[in-house]
């Protein structure tokens, strides 16, 4: 079980941190513009890339058995870093999540094709999926249950968003609410990187 809710913790602050998909996502569903076709696309992606990340890396571990350990230390400086930046926001209390409305409405095709690009052309989706749960999930006893419980995590925010677009608009929209997000994320980063440390 520690390993299925470290892989739940990290892909979820991780994936709540990404305000422009985020607020896409949100702003597609609000509108009706096939939420569950946006939904099935970004778990597909984020769990893909996970696996990619904790057995990719497992595999290059056997060439190079430096990689995971100093791949766990890049991971524990982002996981703080990104601790700072989450208190960052909550102590300025500036940032909400805002999603757009009005446009014509696209086909589920090129729905899913814009929720491709908006994921695969993100820099940070392979520093966060592939480099840093993949790094966390490759040091775990069981890397399974970690990327069953960072598939949970992407499963739970996606239909989330998707499935209740309009009460969540409201609710994430306030920037007090969103600094209670963000106070929430950084400490379970800051957890998670403590429990990274070598004994």
């Amino acid at each position: 079980m520690g390993s299925l809710l470290t892989g739940f913790v990290v892909a979820l602050g991780l994936i709540i941190a990404i305000g422009a998909q985020n607020a896409w996502v949100l702003s597609k569903s609000i509108r009706g513009e096939h939420p569950k076709v946006i939904a099935a696309v970004c778990i597909t992606i984020d769990t893909s890339l996970i696996i990619l990340g904790v057995y990719g890396l497992s595999v290059v571990q056997g060439y190079v058995p430096l990689l995971v350990p100093v791949l766990t230390w890049l991971g524990i400086g982002l996981l703080c870093w990104l601790a700072i930046g989450a208190f960052r926001r909550a102590w300025q209390g500036s940032s909400g999540l805002q999603a757009g409305a009005g446009g014509p409405v696209s086909s589920a095709g090129s729905i899913a094709l814009q929720a491709m690009m908006i994921s695969l052309l993100n820099p940070h989706v392979y520093l966060d999926t592939v480099i840093l749960i993949g790094s966390v999930g490759a040091q775990q006893a069981t890397p399974a249950l970690f990327v069953l419980g960072a598939a949970m995590a992407s499963c739970f925010w996606f239909v989330s968003l998707t499935s209740m677009a309009g009460r969540l608009s409201r609710f994430l929209s306030s920037p007090t609410r969103w600094r209670w997000f963000d106070s929430v994320i950084g400490c379970l980063m800051l957890l998670v990187a403590a429990s990274l440390l070598p004994a």
